[in-house]
This record gives C-alpha cells, structure tokens and sequence, in this order.
C-alpha cells in the first residue's frame, strides 16, 4: 500500500471529533486506506455497506444496526444507506466521544441533504482524491506551502520524458497498475458505467440516465473552459434546468468539477462565471480520446488536459498543506488570465499559470505580473509552470519552473514566513 498523506490528518480528526467523513470518488483509495487505519492506529471495526447483507442489515433497522457497535466503527461506503444519518445524529449527540465513527462515502457529503443535515457541526470532513505524483513516488509533494514561504527557487529541476504518460494516466490507484493502454480505457469505460447506473442512480432515483455519458464528454471536451450553461445545454439537447441538476449529479460523485472565479475590488470589471474540468486528467484524457500515440498530434488540446493534471495536484496538496486555500481562476473582460489563483486564510495569493511549452515567453507571466502589482504584497509568488528544464526569473515575485515542482518541491520544514524569493 502506498502512503497517503492525508492520513495524518484523518488521525488528527478522529482524535478530536465524534465523527469523521472521508469523502472522494470511487477507487480512489479510500476503503484500503481506513481499513489501515482501523487496524494500525485507530482500532475500530470495519463494516462495508458495498456488502448486501450489512447494507440489508443497515437500511431495514438502523438503530439496531448502530446500536451493535460498542466500540469505534468503520462505516464504508456510507451514502448507500441513507436512514443511518438521523441514527447517527442523535447518537453523536448523546455522546460526542472523539472517534466514534470513521465513515466514507463516494458522494459529497454537502449535496446530499440526509448527510448534509445530520453531519453539520459534529464532523470533521476530509476528501481524498486519486493519487498525487508525490505519492506515487513515496515523496511528500508540497509546492503549496513551498509557494507560500521565503523558500529559494529550486533551479535543478526539470520535466520528466514521462510527463505525457501521467497525464493520461491520472491518480486512480487501479489505472496506474495497468501497463496498456487497452487495458486502461476498459477500466475507465467500466468505472463511468457503473457510476452512472448505481451511485447517480441512487442519488437522484431517475430512469433518464442516457445523457449523463454524453453530458460528461461534452465537459471533458470543454476542461479549461469557462462554464456556459446556456451553450451546453444546446448540445446535449436539455433544458437549462435538466443540464444544471444532471451537472450537479456529476459533481457529487465527484466527476466534475466547478473552478470558481477570483474577483477583488480591484477597480475592473473580472468574468464571474467558473471553469470546467474533469477532477482525473486519466479520465479526461480517456474521454477525449488521447493516448501515448497521439499525445504530440496537433489536434490534441494538451494545454488543457495539463492544467487538468495541474488542478488536481494542487486539490491534492491543499488536502495535507498546513495553509488552509482556497482554488480559483482569475479573468477580466480585459482578456487578462491566470490558470490558478491560490488564496489563504489570511488573503495571501500566489497565481499559477500552466503552459505546454518548453520555452517560456515574457508575455506568458505578463498577466500574473500585471494582477501582482495590483495585489501589491498581497502577492506572495506567481510561478509559470512549463515543460521544460531548470528556473527563469522575471522579477523578485514571478518566476518559471518545470511543472515537475508541483510533486519534486518538498514542504519548507519550517513555519511559514513572508514572501521575498531569490534564486542562487
């Protein structure tokens, strides 16, 4: 098993907090991870509900089903069972014994309302996601905080011959251990499939699952851009209203995802609308239709499936940063853009951009550089992320690396201290 670096902060949740929820998409790693964690260092007992008799058991008599647990709990897959959530309610209530339950679940916890209602206020959430590219390799990856601290610019670092194959690989710990190409695309035509006619279906309870593939390619061909309803709708033939709740769907299970605009009182006028992307550049990269063999064809929108593979990363990290931020993208009507806009708690930014090219260009920080001066110090670093070799920097706060830092920089060992990068 590799190590997940959220698990110290699962242990620190069960340490404090009645309830813990690990929420993220299907074999992503969640039941091998808290079934570690419930035999090592958190003993409990382990119950999955992907198990007909304990979801039988689960749903016909939930009191009695929780009732027969005299000691911390496991639930995996949770959601299945949705007449748990009120038990599970008055049972925090009644005693809020730190690290009673450990529960999973491959829907988002905030947009199914039995969870939502019964877990406000007496959970702490955590949401895993496919594997990191630090993970992978047994490093802890930690360009976050690294982005946020004085640490120096590393200028050793350059992008790996294999970057291609991890794009189209993605996270998912299954896809990684497949060695073709055929065999990868079996898994992810399977794992759409499944989702679709069983988590989605027991969601929302509807029969007209048949756009929902269709819906889902039409936003894997659309990774990077902005997110137009209107426009959407049109394609996949729904109304605005159907294609807003089938969207909505897909988000839960954690398919897509919304990347929400930045916008400050900055004195312009800045586009509200949110990106769209696919949260595994693997099944994005699938949906598309790209390979190893046509990676470098033209026709192929490499620009996009990067900054997918760079969303997740960074998603990943902030899961295990000590900063608490937030993810957004920044454009004005000006035409002005930044791929990634990191904010923390305490308003600090750092901008990065993600370009498919080997050699940077002076106009491809001009944006980040303009949005920094208007930001003044609030601006701790803009980094462009490129496919080439070794550090370029433009100023004191805007610099080029490899896109191999998103998992090759290591956390700062230290606290957080305030911006003033160099390099030596």
């Amino acid at each position: 098993m590799l190590a997940r670096h959220l698990e110290g902060r699962i242990l620190a949740g069960l340490a404090d907090s009645p309830v813990v929820f690990l929420q993220g998409p299907r074999q992503c790693g969640k039941s091998t991870l808290v079934q570690a964690i419930a035999s090592g260092r958190h003993r409990a007992r382990y119950i999955s509900l992907d198990d007909p008799a304990q979801l039988a058991a689960a749903r016909s008599d939930p009191t009695g089903f929780l009732a027969g647990f005299d000691r911390n709990v496991v639930i995996d897959e949770v959601q299945s069972a949705p007449e748990l959530f009120p038990v599970l309610k008055r049972a925090v209530d009644r005693d809020r014994t730190p690290g009673r339950f450990l529960l999973t679940g491959s829907a988002n916890a905030l947009v199914v309302p039995e969870m939502a209602r019964a877990l406000t206020g007496r959970v702490d959430l955590v949401t895993l996601q496919g594997l990191s590219q630090g993970e992978i390799a047994g490093r802890r990856d930690g360009f976050v905080d690294w982005a946020f601290s004085d640490e120096r610019i590393p200028i050793d670092l350059e992008t790996p011959r294999d970057l291609p194959t991890r794009v189209i690989a993605g996270g998912f710990p299954e896809v990684i251990a497949r060695r073709t190409s055929e065999r990868r695309a079996a898994w992810f035509d399977s794992y759409i499939t499944t989702l679709v006619q069983r988590d989605v279906r027991d969601l929302a309870q509807i029969d007209m699952l048949a756009s929902l593939p269709t819906l889902l390619r039409m936003c894997a061909a659309r990774v990077g851009g902005l997110l137009n309803f209107s426009e959407l709708a049109r394609t996949v033939s729904l109304s605005q209203t159907t294609l807003k709740r089938y969207f909505t769907l897909l988000e839960a299970v954690f398919l897509l995802h919304r990347l929400p605009a930045w916008h400050a009182n900055l004195g312009k006028r800045l586009v509200r609308s949110p990106k769209v992307f696919l949260h595994d550049s693997g099944l994005a990269c699938h949906l598309q239709g790209v390979d190893a063999s046509s990676w470098n064809d033209p026709a192929t929108r490499r620009g996009p499936l990067l900054e997918t593979f760079a969303l997740g990363e960074l998603e990943r990290q902030s899961g295990w940063s000590r900063l608490r931020t937030t993810l957004h993208h920044y454009r004005s009507h000006a035409g002005e853009e930044v791929d990634f806009v990191l904010e923390d708690s305490q308003g600090r930014i750092v901008c990065v951009e993600i370009k498919a090219a080997a050699t940077p260009k002076s106009e491809d920080v001009a944006a980040m550089r303009k949005l920094a001066a208007e930001l003044g110090p609030r601006c701790v670093r803009c980094v462009l992320l490129t496919t080439g070799s070794g550090a370029i920097s433009y100023d004191a706060r805007v610099h080029a690396l490899p896109i191999s830092a998103l998992w090759s920089i290591e956390a700062p060992k230290h606290g957080r201290k305030s911006a003033g990068t160099r390099v030596e």
